[in-house]
């Protein structure tokens, strides 16, 4: 997986950790269902969870996203016409876009703080068969939701740190949205990877 500025070795190692997170609960989520599917089609029997176990995967799963395609800069930005605004602007656009993500980063995390001390106030627990008590997956949730507050601050700070230090190249090498160009060569660069791996 290919690292982007400015995380350097460290992001580059929380990308890899959170996208092998992110691929391992959906292959266990699937690997839930297959049987689920099979258990009701041969044996007429229920695990009465994959729905369950769905709602949690893709909330976790989907915050995590998060991360992963900020690190990545892959989140969708509105940019038909960034590359037409002069270099100074692109900077400032993209020191905007970040700060945004920043602020919502917290915002969220702040809200899932929230979130948790309700569930432990009343006790909650999921409505379903196995009455799971809400605090754990929602701890795992608030784990990932942590992980985008904490990466898009990162981002943030670094982003100011650039505009303070006047350096205009450095926001659009790091902050812009990717080129075609970019998304092209890091897909060759991945098939040769995969190439050399095989052979």
């Amino acid at each position: 997986m290919t690292a982007a500025p400015p995380q350097g070795r460290r992001l580059a190692r929380v990308e890899t950790v959170l996208g092998t997170l992110f691929g391992l609960i959906f292959l266990t989520l699937s690997v839930v269902v297959v049987v689920e599917t099979i258990s009701r089609k041969v044996f007429n029997f229920s695990l009465q969870g994959a729905d369950e176990l769905g709602g949690y995967a893709l909330a976790v799963g989907s915050t995590l996203a998060f991360s992963l395609a900020l690190i990545g800069r892959t989140h969708i930005r509105v940019d038909v016409f960034h590359d037409f605004f002069p270099k100074r602007m692109q900077a400032w656009l993209n020191v905007l876009s970040v700060l945004s993500l920043s602020v919502f980063g917290l915002f969220i995390g702040w809200n899932a703080i929230q979130v948790l001390i309700d569930t432990l106030t009343f006790g909650s627990t999921a409505p379903t068969p196995w009455a799971t008590p809400l605090i754990y997956p929602q701890l795992v949730w608030f784990v990932a939701l942590g992980a985008f507050a904490a990466i898009s601050t990162v981002y943030g700070v670094r982003a100011i740190r650039l505009l303070l230090r006047g350096d205009e190249a450095g926001l659009l090498r790091e902050f812009s949205p990717k080129s075609v160009k970019e998304e092209v060569k890091e897909e060759l660069d991945d098939l040769a990877k995969r190439q050399q791996e095989a052979s």
